[in-house]
């Protein structure tokens, strides 16, 4: 998924819990698929942003004053104006944008 294209707002605002319940009828399990979701986009963002940043590494060891890099700088404010990745989740999971499974409801089927 394109985190830079999310339409998750940057702030929390106030929801209403039925409305997260409404597919898995469980407010408690709809907040575990959050958190895991969660986790998910935050590694995914962390590693994208770790590549990114990788191409600035200086190469020696000396103890001399790092420089500037405006375009470094410009990375790093973007990650930092981007929704949190728990906003993220649940603008997904109010979008019917994630996919889960119980394997306990999976085991009363067959």
């Amino acid at each position: 998924m394109d985190y830079k294209k999310t339409n998750a707002p940057t702030t929390t605002k106030t929801r209403n819990l039925m409305d997260f319940a409404e597919t898995t009828n469980n407010i408690y399990e709809s907040v575990v698929i959050m958190s895991k979701r969660a986790n998910q986009i935050s590694a995914d963002i962390k590693t994208d942003l770790t590549q990114k940043l990788k191409e600035f590494g200086s190469k020696s060891d000396t103890l001399e004053e790092e420089f500037d890099n405006r375009e470094q700088t410009e990375i790093s404010r973007f990650y930092e104006r981007m929704p949190k990745p728990s906003l993220m989740a649940e603008q997904e999971m109010l979008d019917n944008k994630i996919y889960f499974r119980n394997p306990r409801e999976e085991k009363k089927f067959k």
